[in-house]
C-alpha cells in the first residue's frame, strides 16, 4: 500500500471553457433545485488529523473550500466556480507532500457540474483531468475518456453542495439517499445514510448537527462500505462540521475551523 492510496482521504473529502456549443445546446429540461443552504463568498477551512498506534493523534493537513463568483458562462447559464484545496503540513511534509486542488462550475439553478478541474499531487502521484458535462447529450468527456452518465450526474465536489440543499424529507422511509457522481472516467451510484441526530463538540463550539454515512469503495483505504460519518449542521447551512473515517492502518478527522459569509445565521450552535 503506498502513501498516496493511505492518505488519499486527505484531499479526497472534499471532502474540481466555456463549451464550444450554442446557448440552446444544453440549456433545456434541466432541474430547477431550490438552494437555500449556501451562496457565493462562502468559505470553509479544515483541520486534517491522522490518527494511529504509531504516530498518536497529529495534524496532517489542512483543506480550505470557497464558492466563487465567476463571469464564465455555460450554455449561457451562470455558474458558481467551487474551489478546494487540501495540502499536508507539517512532518507529512517530509515524507508525504500533498497539494490538490479541485475545481467544478455547477449551474446556479439546476446545481449540476459543466466543468470538473482537478490537479492531483500526492507524493511522487501526479493527475490532472478536465472533464466537461454535457447535460442535454447525457454525456461526460475527460482528457481520456467520453462516457455516457445519467441525469444530473456530479463530480465530487458539485455532490458535497448539491447533498447541502437537501433536507432529511428528501431521504427515503429507510433513511437513505441515492447520487451519481462522475470520477476517474466511471459513473458510481452512492448511497447516503441518514443516522439521526447528535450534539457534537468541536474548537467552534457544540452543534446540533445531523450524522450520515456515505458508502464508500473498499479497497485499499477502506475495510468496510461504510468507513466514514460526516455531522453536518442542523440548521439551513447543513454546514459539514465534522468527519472522521477509519482506514486501514489507523483514522482520520476533518473538523471544520473556520467559516465566513454564510447564507444564514448559525442557528445549530448551542449556547454554552
Amino acid at each position: 500500500m503506498t502513501f498516496r492510496r493511505f492518505l488519499c482521504p486527505l484531499p479526497g473529502f472534499f471532502l474540481l471553457a466555456l463549451l464550444g456549443m450554442s446557448m440552446q445546446s444544453g440549456a433545456q429540461n434541466l432541474r430547477n433545485r431550490p438552494n437555500n443552504a449556501w451562496d457565493t463568498g462562502e468559505f470553509l477551512r479544515y483541520r486534517v488529523y491522522y490518527n494511529s498506534l504509531l504516530t498518536g493523534n497529529v495534524t496532517a493537513g489542512e483543506a480550505t473550500i470557497e464558492v466563487k463568483n465567476t463571469s464564465r458562462r455555460f450554455f449561457g447559464r451562470e455558474v458558481w466556480q467551487i474551489e478546494a484545496h487540501g495540502r499536508s503540513k507539517g512532518a507529512f511534509n517530509w515524507f508525504f507532500k500533498v497539494k490538490n486542488r479541485y475545481e467544478s462550475f455547477v449551474d446556479k439553478q439546476a446545481v449540476i457540474p459543466y466543468l470538473f478541474v482537478r490537479r492531483t499531487r500526492e507524493g511522487s502521484y501526479v493527475k490532472d483531468d478536465d472533464v466537461y458535462f454535457y447535460p442535454r447529450q447525457r454525456l461526460a468527456v475527460s482528457k481520456t475518456s467520453r462516457k455516457p452518465v445519467p441525469d444530473n450526474v456530479h463530480d465530487f465536489v458539485s455532490a458535497l453542495y448539491f447533498m447541502r440543499t437537501l433536507s432529511v424529507d428528501d431521504f427515503d422511509k429507510d433513511g437513505n439517499y441515492f447520487i451519481d457522481f462522475f470520477l476517474d472516467d466511471s459513473v458510481y451510484n452512492s448511497k447516503i445514510v441518514f443516522l439521526g441526530r447528535e450534539e457534537i463538540r468541536t474548537s467552534m463550539g457544540t452543534f446540533r448537527c445531523l450524522k450520515i454515512a456515505p458508502m464508500m469503495a473498499t479497497g485499499n483505504v477502506f475495510a468496510d462500505a461504510y468507513p466514514m460519518f460526516v455531522w453536518v449542521t442542523d440548521d439551513e447551512n447543513h454546514l459539514p462540521l465534522l468527519a472522521e473515517s477509519k482506514v486501514i492502518v489507523g483514522s482520520v478527522k476533518m473538523e471544520l475551523v473556520e467559516a465566513r459569509n454564510l447564507k444564514n445565521p448559525m442557528k445549530a450552535r448551542l449556547k454554552e
